[in-house]
C-alpha cells in the first residue's frame, strides 16, 4: 500500500506473522487450525498481543492519529484481520480483508465495527462458496451476512456493479454509523485485487487475477470514511 499511502499521507506497516508455513508464514488465529489443518503450535505467539503492541509501538515513534488506526491483511492474513476487528475493537477503527473475510467466534467487540471485504469468485485456496479447508467452511457471503448481523444492519442488502465490473454489496444502515461492504471479483482468483501482475506459475495455483477494482484505493476511502467514534 505504499503507492497510497504516499499519495494520501497515513502511515502503513506491515506486520508478519511467525509460524513457518512453507514458503512462508502463518498467523496465530484463536482457535483455528492453520493452512493444511494442523493446530498453530502450543507455543505460538499471541498475535493479537502482537498487533497490539504493534499500535502501541507505532504510537510512541510515530505519533499515529488514534481513531484512525485501521487494519487489512491478505489470505491468513485477512483471517486475522477479522480477528482483530472482534478482539481490538476498540484499537482498530475499521478493518479490510481480502481474500479471507470470516466472523470469529465469539466475536467480543464492544462496538459495531465497519467491514469492507474483498474476494474472487475463481479463489481456488479459499472459495468463495466455502466448503474448503478446516478453517474455511461457510461462503463469503455468509460471512459478510454474519457481520452484518453482528452490526445490526438492515436487510436485505443492496447490491451493484462498479464501473469496473465488480459486484459491490452494501449492507445497511448499520447500528452506530457502522458499514458492512463486500467486492465481489468475477473471475478472480486468491489475489490482491489491483496488486502486482504474478507469474504464470503462481495463478496456475491461486486462479486468475484481476484489476477490475484497486483494493488500495477502495478500502482506504472506505477507511477514511469510519474513524473510531
Amino acid at each position: 500500500m505504499d503507492r497510497v499511502a504516499d499519495t494520501d499521507g497515513f502511515i502503513v506497516a506491515y506486520p508478519q506473522g511467525a509460524i513457518p508455513s512453507g514458503s512462508g508464514y502463518d498467523w496465530n488465529v484463536p482457535g483455528q487450525p492453520l493452512f493444511g489443518g494442523a493446530m498453530p503450535p502450543a507455543n505460538a505467539d499471541d498475535d493479537v498481543a502482537f498487533i497490539s503492541a504493534v499500535v502501541r509501538m507505532l504510537d510512541t515513534r510515530l505519533c499515529i492519529a488514534a481513531k484512525q488506526v485501521f487494519a487489512t491483511g491478505f489470505s491468513g492474513g485477512a483471517r486475522m484481520t477479522s480477528q482483530l476487528g472482534c478482539d481490538l475493537s476498540n484499537v482498530i477503527a475499521a478493518i479490510a480483508p481480502v481474500s479471507g473475510l470470516r466472523l470469529p467466534a465469539p466475536c467480543e467487540s464492544s462496538r459495531p465495527v465497519p467491514v469492507v471485504a474483498f474476494h474472487g469468485t475463481a479463489d481456488r485456496i479459499d472459495p468463495y462458496a466455502g466448503n474448503g479447508q478446516a478453517y474455511w467452511t461457510y461462503s463469503v457471503e455468509d460471512a459478510a451476512e454474519r457481520w452484518a448481523a453482528r452490526d445490526a444492519c438492515a436487510m436485505p442488502a443492496s447490491t451493484s456493479r462498479t464501473a469496473g465490473g465488480a459486484d459491490l454489496t452494501v449492507y445497511g444502515p448499520c447500528a452506530a454509523g457502522s458499514a458492512v461492504e463486500l467486492y465481489t471479483l468475477p473471475g478472480e482468483g486468491h489475489e490482491w485485487p489491483g496488486g502486482p501482475t504474478l507469474p504464470a506459475r503462481d495463478t496456475s495455483v491461486l486462479g486468475p487475477q484481476s484489476d477490475i477494482v484497486n483494493a488500495d484505493d477502495a478500502m482506504w476511502q472506505f477507511f477514511m470514511a469510519h474513524p473510531l467514534p
